[in-house]
């Protein structure tokens, strides 16, 4: 108080400290700020009466007027259910291989099944559905370890690949051929080289020939083609999940494979599995897929020019 003078040169007094010769002068906050703080006041305390508050143990306060963010939400989840109602019910009493003739539903299903897909997909499949080499396979190209049209494909979904506490669960598994002793190294070489040769990438091998006679044909066919019920992949195209060198051949042969899938069934709801399985079905390599609204307006066009 002692510090305060009056500044000369605008006849305003000071509030009576300095910084390096430099002093502050004590002008008044303009009216217009003034009364905003004030406003701000009180609609701070209008918005802690009327609205969640004050946080507590496992809630905020309610405030006057019921209002939650999670109660919002919950309003706008449930009017989404109610205009997707019909459109579920239609999906869920229509078996999965006729949802192809239903042009409307099937185009409903495709988006349900991207947005689904999306969420519970994408961490092992990619965004993309390209999958990961060494892990988890491509949806997008047209080579299927247990079958590629919708039934087939709702079925794995829906029950999984080697899951040992759900009964339904598509199994299968491959013997560990070096490392459990059944084939030494000679033999492993062998085969692997005919395995290789099955698909160009390599010459005959006539002793791994009759070693995959004798040891792989049970579950590959005796030309490598694979076999569905068993999940054996086809050896004689260019598709490979764990790689197609000598070295990561070698290496499947020795120690095998154990790929798994969940059973979604125990996660989502059928309707969503089935729109889940038409929408890897739409990604390119699906089987057994009608497309008749694509025949539709070339028949057209051929009345017209008749």
């Amino acid at each position: 108080m002692a510090n305060k003078r009056v500044d000369e040169a605008t006849g305003v007094e000071t509030v009576g400290h300095e910084w390096d010769g430099i002093e502050e002068l004590n002008n008044p906050l303009p009216r217009w700020w003034v009364w905003t703080f004030y406003a701000c006041i009180v609609f701070a305390i209008g918005y802690v009466i009327a609205y969640p508050a004050w946080p507590m143990i496992d809630k905020a306060t309610e405030g006057v007027l019921g209002w939650t963010s999670r109660g919002q939400l919950a309003q706008e989840l449930e009017k989404q259910q109610q205009e997707r109602a019909e459109t579920v019910a239609a999906l869920a009493d229509m078996p999965i291989t006729d949802l192809p003739g239903d042009e409307p539903l099937m185009r409903a299903a495709l988006a349900g099944g991207r947005a689904a897909f999306l969420v519970n997909c994408v961490q092992c499949h990619g965004s993309s559905a390209a999958g990961v080499e060494g892990h988890y396979p491509n949806l997008n190209d047209d080579d299927w370890l247990w079958g590629g049209n919708l039934a087939e494909i709702e079925k794995t979904i829906t029950d999984g690949i080697r899951q040992p506490e759900h009964d339904g669960t598509r199994f299968s598994q491959m013997p560990a051929f070096g490392r459990d002793g059944i084939l030494n190294g000679e033999q492993i070489s062998d085969v692997v080289a005919h395995v290789l040769s099955l698909s160009g990438k390599g010459p005959a091998n006539a002793a791994g020939a009759q070693v995959f006679e004798q040891n792989c044909a049970v579950c590959h066919g005796p030309e490598g083609k694979g076999m569905r019920e068993f999940g054996a992949p086809n050896l004689t195209d260019a598709i490979w999940l764990y790689g197609s060198s000598k070295q990561q051949v070698t290496e499947t042969v020795y120690n095998a494979r154990y790929g798994v899938m969940p059973a979604w069934g125990e996660r989502l709801d059928p309707v969503t599995i089935k729109m889940l399985a038409a929408y890897v079905h739409s990604l390119g390599g699906g089987e057994d897929f009608i497309e008749e609204v694509a025949e539709t307006p070339a028949v057209e066009e051929d009345e017209q020019a008749q």
